[in-house]
């Protein structure tokens, strides 16, 4: 299997996003299923600052499709600059340990990095990016 499909959602909302991730080898562990997911974030990031856009205007499709993701834009990038893989899965492993969100393939959360995990192309791998409440008491 070379490509897996990640469920995205945050608690509280009702849109539940699936990206594509491109995987570079089995994937053994959560550690693993981890780091192939940010490695593949980052490629597909790194691409996007990297190819030119020469189209100046929206199509109605384009301007469609992205009203459904609350923002319509030209694609303009501001800051070229592209992300380092080792910084991005050291964020994103203290994240999940400080429980920011949590995994779960085919419905059972996985609760250790070194859980073995047997992925095949029907698992349903889902990120739950959990909210925390801000502001004061008064």
């Amino acid at each position: 299997m070379d490509q897996l499909q990640i469920r995205l959602k945050r608690l509280g909302k009702k849109r539940l996003r699936t990206v594509p991730v491109k995987l570079s080898g089995p994937v053994a562990d959560l550690d693993g299923l981890l780091r192939a997911c940010v490695a593949s974030e980052v490629a597909r990031f790194n691409a996007s600052r990297e190819e030119p856009k020469f189209v100046s205007f929206l199509t109605p499709a384009e301007i469609g499709e992205q009203s459904k993701g609350g923002k319509v834009g030209f694609g303009q990038v501001n800051n070229p600059e592209t992300a380092d893989v080792e910084t991005a899965t050291e964020v994103a492993l203290q994240a999940w340990k400080d429980g920011v969100f949590v995994v779960f393939v085919d419905d059972e959360e996985i609760k250790e990095l070194t859980t073995p995990l047997s992925l095949d192309k029907d698992s349903i791998v889902t990120f739950l990016r959990l909210t925390f409440l801000t502001g004061t008491m008064w």
